[in-house]
Order: C-alpha cells, then structure tokens, then sequence
C-alpha cells in the first residue's frame, strides 16, 4: 500500500474521474497549486484553468495551497475583469482595438491592479463559490457554497454569503496560532500519513504535539 496518494496523478481516484489534483493539470505560468489540492466537477475538471479562472489576462497570479478542496462550479474572478471607472462610461472601448485603442490605451492602463489572488494550505472551497480579485483566503478556511469571496478571510475562518462575512471562526485564537505553527500541510507526506487520523479527527494541541516531536514547530 503506498503512503500517500501520487501527487502527479491527474486523476487520484480512478473510480471517479470527476475528481483532478490541480497540480497535475494546470500548465499555465499564473497559476500555482501546491500538491493534494484538488477539484471535483463532473463535466471537464481537466480545463480548470481556461473554464475556472476567468479574466487571467494580466501579470496577476492565482496561487492555491496544500490539501485544499475546491468543489464543483468554483470560479476565480482575476484583475483582467476589471474596467475603468474614472469617468462617466465603464465601456472598455480599448479591447476593441483600432482608433478606440489609439485613442484609449492609456485609461486601460491606468486601472489599479489589485493584486494575486491567494488561497491559503487546507481550504474547502464550497459548491459554486466566486472568488473576487486579489482576495486572500487564508489556511484552514472554509468558504459556504455559492459565496461570493470579496474580501481576505482569516485563517481558520468560515465565511458564507454575497458578499461572503465571517461566520465564526474554527478555533479560538490561541488553537489558530498552533495549527499555523504546526504547519502540517509542510510535513513529509510520510509523517501526514502517518497522523492522518489525528489531522482529521484530533485538536489543534495534538497537532502541535507532533510537530513538536517531530521537531517541525515553528517559533515566533
């Protein structure tokens, strides 16, 4: 029996081939996914990156982490969605091209970008779920199915809602800082194996614990 699934699989459950690790099938250079991150659509989960990731025109990167879940139908909204707004007409007469681009180049330009768009380690993404430009989300966080994400999310946080707010958090602050310390989505694939059970079903103490032990807790 191996001890973790292959990360460079495409498809990691052959009885379900709905179900990609990202890693394994997005090529293009504004999008990095960490191992195990995976994402289950029963029509083309393969064309996550041209059907998902919408907008993708400028320098803006979509990182996505460790361990993370993403559910059918979630959409990643980047920076190239947006239009100018500093007068009277969003109109983005520019793409058009010929004298409307002569004429209006220099207004695209100027449109603030708003940055990458960062999923943290061992995020659940819920059915359906929009993230919104440059949005953070942080590890640990889970976001309720059909949101709309317009605003960082706190590690650990569960959000819902359009626009997505906090409902409550995961953990009180000092169970936060552990997991966070613990940092076990940057353990062996070998020791998270091994502690599975106890990532999945254990306490934020338990986790620090073995990290600890394993001499893998960060300080400060």
């Amino acid at each position: 029996m191996p001890i973790a699934p292959d990360p460079t699989a495409v498809h990691p459950l052959a009885e379900h081939p709905r179900v990609v690790f990202l890693r394994a099938v997005v090529s293009a250079p504004n999008i990095e996914v960490g191992e195990y991150s995976y994402y289950d659509d029963p029509d083309d989960p393969e064309a996550f990156e041209t059907r998902n990731v919408l907008y993708a025109y400028g320098p803006e990167r979509l990182v996505i982490g460790r361990y993370c879940a993403l559910a059918e139908g979630v959409r990643f909204i980047m920076s190239g969605a947006n239009h100018a707004m500093a007068g009277p007409s969003t109109f983005p007469f520019t793409i058009f091209g010929g004298a409307w681009a002569e004429r209006t180049a220099d207004v695209l330009a100027s449109i603030p970008s708003r940055g990458d768009t960062v999923v943290g380690h061992d995020v659940w993404l819920g059915y359906r779920a929009v993230v919104m430009p440059g949005v953070t989300i942080g590890h640990g966080a889970v976001v309720a199915a059909c949101s709309v994400v317009g605003a960082d999310v706190p590690p650990y946080g569960i959000v819902g809602g359009n626009p997505a707010r906090l409902i409550r958090r995961r953990f009180d602050d000092a169970d936060v800082d552990r997991l966070l310390r613990a940092a076990w989505w940057d353990w062996p694939a070998d020791l998270v194996s091994e502690h599975a059970r106890t990532i999945m079903a254990g306490t934020p103490a338990d986790i620090e614990r073995i990290a600890r032990d394993a001499g893998r807790l960060r300080t400060g």
